[in-house]
């Protein structure tokens, strides 16, 4: 009790100094609870998925490094897991799941074959915990991968394989929206690309945009299901050329009225992904982020409260656009306990989104309309040293959730009466 009167003293004096820049934290910590995360299956089991007991990543520019103990290793572990993290964690999350997620039986049911009763699990599990549901085909760690490509394959057999299975992955998405009465995101990202110089980038290009004519030909109402396309600068195995440029799909998601997914962690690293926003979201209903941090390259590390994420979180607040997007993680760290990693990695955005929203955005915005630049600089500078860790600090303690580095208490006994015993 001692300690939470400190947190709660700390923040009255944090609630005084960002009042004096007019800056009310109660309303910060009003909106920032109505900012919903979509957590990512995969940070649990490092993308294997359950389709056979042997599951595992393979393919397609991805790459999990590390053996850390405790992964999940089938549907009752995975929620098991999700729902300590979300015990841990302030505020609304949603959970994001990948097609090679299903209750599948025991049995092999390849990717074209996946059906909506193969996640009528999940959807349960969903309404049980008053969450919503997000999708996304699983385009690799699969034999007909293997040659880098999946809906831009010449292989006409393989690209009709793909075409099926995303086509029933966007069924599945709708269903549970519909059932969930939350729409689904489903977002599909493809590895497609080239390790060496391509001749024929033209044809792979022609081939994409006529398979997704296809997947999108069939119609669902846009309250079950939201679609989205994630493009890539390059992956392991795609160095010379991604199929699915940011190029191609904001051409083609304008033009057919879907959203764009903006990962952070899939452009040169000297790119801002921050600075799209704006220009994005003059011309498009949504954006949909994947949060990660690639370091040297799309390494998918776990979240920290970076410039990086700053940016991202601080444009989506000045542009007044956080009803207009949707906010999910993409990491997998292996090398770390993985329920740690969400935690941590949850907190390290929900922190920043926090900063975003407790800049004094009125008062910044006037300094930078009267060329008073030196004053903008020297506000900007101000707030990093502002108690806005208070503020967060609060929030979790009215959340009822472990206050500042407590979780990781209570981290270290689920891993030792919990994770330590999968063998």
């Amino acid at each position: 009790m001692e300690k939470h009167k400190r947190v709660e003293e700390a923040y009255r004096l944090a609630r005084d100094i960002y009042g004096e820049l007019g800056v009310d934290t109660d309303e910060a910590l009003s909106v920032l609870d109505s900012i919903v995360i979509s957590l990512h299956c995969w940070q649990a089991d490092d993308v294997g998925g359950f389709e056979t007991p042997d599951s595992s990543l393979g393919g397609g520019g991805i790459q999990v490094t590390g053996n850390y103990p405790g992964k999940a290793r089938n549907i009752d572990e995975l929620t098991q897991d999700i729902e300590k993290v979300m015990s841990l964690l302030p505020g609304k999350q949603r959970l994001n799941l990948h097609a090679i997620y299903g209750d599948f039986g025991g049995r092999r049911v390849d990717r074209d074959e996946i059906d909506p009763v193969h996640f009528q699990r999940w959807t349960d599990w969903a309404k049980d915990h008053g969450t919503g549901l997000d999708f996304n085909p699983t385009c690799f760690s699969h034999p007909f991968a293997d040659n880098g490509f999946t809906l831009s394959d010449k292989n006409e057999k393989h690209r009709k394989f793909w075409i099926e299975h995303v086509k029933r992955c966007r069924e599945i998405a709708a269903g549970m929206g519909k059932q969930l009465g939350t729409p689904a995101v489903n977002n599909i990202w493809i590895p497609d690309g080239s390790k060496d110089l391509p001749v024929d980038r033209n044809t792979h290009r022609a081939l994409l945009k006529e398979s997704l004519d296809e997947i999108f030909s069939d119609e669902y109402p846009a309250n079950h299901i939201i679609d989205s396309l994630e493009s890539k600068l390059f992956g392991i195995g795609s160095e010379a050329m991604v199929v699915g440029s940011l190029e191609f799909y904001i051409a083609y998601a304008l033009q057919k009225g879907k959203m764009i997914c903006i990962d952070n962690g899939h452009f040169h690293p000297t790119e801002q992904a921050g600075d799209k926003i704006s220009a994005l979201l003059q011309f498009f209903d949504g954006i949909l982020l994947h949060l990660t941090r690639g370091i040297r390259w799309d390494s998918d590390h776990v979240v920290t409260f970076s410039d990086e994420i700053q940016l991202i979180t601080q444009e989506v607040v000045r542009c007044k656009a956080l009803d207009r997007v949707r906010v999910g993680l993409d990491f997998f760290d292996a090398s770390i306990n993985r329920v740690g990693a969400y935690v941590a990695g949850v907190r390290a955005a929900q922190t920043a989104f926090l900063y975003a929203l407790l800049e004094p955005v009125q008062l910044l915005k006037k300094f930078e309309e009267e060329g008073r630049y030196f004053e903008r600089l020297a506000y900007m500078e101000l707030m990093k040293t502002r108690p806005f860790g208070a503020v967060y600090d609060y929030y979790c303690l009215t959340g009822n959730v472990p206050v500042s580095v407590e979780y990781t208490e209570a981290i270290a006994e689920y891993e030792k009466t919990v994770l330590s015993k999968r063998v």
